[in-house]
């Protein structure tokens, strides 16, 4: 499972694609590929109602024993992340 990473501004934002992370069924806390991610409910409607949408994956601090950036849980998302960008006239 791997994360695209996009870049803006100098500022590096990694993206999570339902299949990145193997087209979860379940809400739950699943084992990533560099720490555990939280899926929630409402994360899974979006990917039902958008399947190439793409969250930005976002730390959480862990308690006092865990190591910085072992939990992730998804943010923002983008539902076309691969179209181009809209405009109108």
């Amino acid at each position: 499972m791997a994360v695209d990473k996009i870049t803006l501004d100098k500022t590096t934002v990694d993206k999570v694609t339902w299949d990145r992370v193997g087209r979860v069924t379940e809400p739950g806390r699943y084992m990533y590929t560099f720490g555990w991610l939280t899926i929630t409910a409402g994360d899974l409607e979006i990917w039902k109602l958008y399947p190439q949408a793409a969250f930005t994956l976002l730390a959480q601090p862990g308690g006092p024993d865990a190591s910085l950036g072992e939990e992730f849980h998804l943010g923002t998302f983008d539902v076309a992340p691969g179209a181009p960008p809209f405009t109108t006239h």
